[in-house]
């Protein structure tokens, strides 16, 4: 990967964190997409201020966006490098107004995040990962990221807080009758991959629908944190596919914590 310029991406992240900040402290409206997800003003002014900044820095590097244009299969397969991009991630918990929501902007190279970076700016926590490092700064105070190393029976996983699903509450079943000391806690957004290379988390299984711009910055600091983002049949979660949904996955600070 050559080398990216981590203050001007902090400072993109941080001008699309104003942005929704400015839509966040007010009475907003909410559309709905084709797809009935939601959607609001907040979320287009941090695709512009995104958009504007990456092709000021790297305007040879396309830019896949949850808000840009849909670009097809055939364009995009040419691409080994590329942003990945979503301008406000947790929509939902924007809208409930419980401040987990984040800006993700990841690079991908040859199929997988090398650069990730997730801002939340409500919390004014910041993550970024990369192939060289793995920190977060929280109200100014950087912190070295590293996953838990916890006893394999006695673990922490984190789920969704918008987005329950059956097929997880029977894996937690299975779980809690072989690790009765698990604990539950919640995150929105992709703060829940980022618990895990925090260590806050051990485990976060996703059973559920997700896009390759939810995933791809939180892998990438994941990853860099030494843990990891695979499948259900144990492959690393790669990027660029023909569809742009992922598969279902399993995020862990190390390959042993589950017998699956």
């Amino acid at each position: 990967m050559s080398a990216i310029d981590l203050d001007a991406m902090i400072e993109i992240a941080r001008e699309a964190g104003k942005k929704i900040l400015e839509i966040y402290h007010t009475e907003f409206t909410v559309e709905n997409k084709e797809d009935h997800s939601p959607l609001t003003v907040a979320d287009k002014l941090s695709h512009t201020a995104i958009e504007e900044g990456l092709t000021r820095l790297h305007p040879e590097i396309p830019i896949l966006s949850e808000e840009g244009i849909e670009i097809s299969f055939e364009t995009r397969k040419a691409w080994n490098r590329f942003w990945v991009v979503d301008p406000l991630d947790g929509t939902k918990e924007f809208i409930k107004k419980n401040d987990e929501f984040t800006v993700n902007i990841a690079l991908i190279e040859g199929g997988y995040p090398v650069f990730g970076l997730v801002y939340a700016p409500a919390l004014d926590l910041l993550y970024v990962g990369s192939e060289q490092e793995a920190f977060k700064v929280e109200k100014g105070n950087r912190e070295e990221l590293k996953v838990s190393t916890t006893q394999r029976d006695v673990f922490t996983m984190v789920e969704s807080r918008s987005h329950p699903s059956e097929a997880l509450e029977e894996l937690v079943a299975k779980i809690e009758k072989k690790y009765p000391q698990m604990t539950r806690i919640q995150r929105g957004s992709s703060l829940k991959l980022c618990a895990v290379a925090d260590g806050s988390a051990d485990l976060y299984p996703r059973l559920g629908p997700t896009m390759e711009w939810d995933t791809a910055a939180g892998q990438a600091i994941v990853e860099a944190a030494g843990g990891q983002v695979i499948t259900w049949d144990g492959k690393r979660l790669a990027y660029n596919k023909a569809s742009l949904v992922n598969e279902f996955f399993l995020v862990s600070s190390r390959p042993d914590l589950l017998d699956k």
